[in-house]
């Protein structure tokens, strides 16, 4: 088996190619264009039998990768932090540059275990695009809100306390007066940033809207978990991909960070919260967490039955987010059963 590893850039991809023991069988750039993908199999029509290794096949070799899946290639995704390890304790090769990185990229899927094979874009990709989509929407809506909240305090004395709402902003503007030319900037200032809200809230309603279709289109079970609906349940899909890339629900915790890190030393036992992981999968569990704690759920009596026992309402809370990934990931395992 020859193992071509690619370090993909925005204007070009390297390519170098090694076989089973590490030797380094050939190389190739190749530009960024339209035949990328042609001269790449061109030049690996020497070797028959090869896996094509692509560092960040969900990134910058996202283009690439789908394009030799779909010519049929057998393609490995390779995490860049694998093959940055390989590459700094590679002897002789710590040097960063592009045959360097694809070499490195090539050894970690020769010597890696449970690299995520790539497959062609299904259902799931749409659903984590316009999931992305919808959290990109919320972050510009709040800066947009906040920001107009900000201008509107340098206009009203004593500021403006409470919510600030498109209909209470315009109303305020309506009220306020352009004695000099200042105000009347500032006023025009708020105006716009008040369009901006109101664009963006349409916005937010069509992309709920898409979302719902589409995650009733998936035929998912996912949003039988009390707390997850058509929102929640599309960041769960898209972020989560193939649940069979993980071994268990122990795996998959560990994944969207609501199982703890040990954080022992000697005879003493610790963990604590785990401040890396997948943060959208984590934040989607938090708000299942947060909406199953407000109704009369099981997850509320779990939750206070936690705080009962001693622990603190974060503790508690925690607690809870981990018995929902388990919940979620029972139910993604029964789509992929199903499907």
């Amino acid at each position: 088996m020859v193992l071509i590893g690619i370090d993909p850039h925005k204007g070009s991809h390297t390519a170098v190619a090694i076989d089973g023991h590490e030797t380094h069988l050939g190389e190739l750039r190749v530009r960024s264009s339209n035949q990328q993908c042609d001269r790449l199999l061109e030049w690996a029509s020497v070797f028959p039998d090869r896996r094509w290794a692509i560092e960040s096949a969900g990134g910058l070799g996202y283009l690439l990768a789908q394009q030799l899946v779909a010519a049929g290639e057998d393609v490995v995704d390779v995490p860049p932090t694998l093959s940055a390890r390989v590459r700094v304790l590679g002897s002789g090769k710590a040097q960063k540059n592009d045959p360097n990185d694809a070499l490195s990229t090539a050894i970690a899927a020769l010597r890696g275990r449970r690299l995520r094979a790539v497959t062609l874009d299904d259902q799931v990709a749409i659903i984590r695009l316009l999931a992305t989509r919808h959290h990109d929407l919320v972050a510009h809506h709040t800066q947009a809100l906040c920001r107009l909240h900000a201008q509107l305090a340098n206009l009203s004395p004593g500021g403006v306390s409470g919510r600030v709402s498109p209909k209470r902003a315009e109303a305020l503007l309506a009220a306020i007066t352009s004695s000099d030319g200042v105000v009347a900037a500032r006023k025009e200032h708020c105006a716009a940033l008040l369009a901006d809200v109101t664009r963006l809230r349409a916005a937010l309603v069509e992309s709920r809207a898409r979302i719902g279709v589409a995650v009733l289109a998936s035929k998912t079970s996912v949003t039988d978990v009390y707390g997850v609906g058509p929102i929640v349940a599309a960041i769960v899909i898209g972020q989560s991909g193939n649940v069979f890339r993980f071994a268990s629900r122990d795996h998959y915790a560990s994944y969207n960070a609501t199982a703890p890190v040990e954080a022992s030393s000697g005879p003493t036992k610790r963990h604590r919260l785990n401040p890396r992981g997948n943060r959208q999968l984590n934040h989607a569990m938090h708000l299942a967490a947060v909406t199953q704690i407000s109704r009369d759920t099981p997850g509320r009596v779990y939750y206070q039955r936690k705080i009962a026992s001693g622990k603190s309402m974060k503790e508690a809370m925690r607690a809870l987010k981990r018995q929902i990934s388990d919940a979620v990931f029972r139910q993604l395992v029964a789509d992929a059963d199903r499907l």
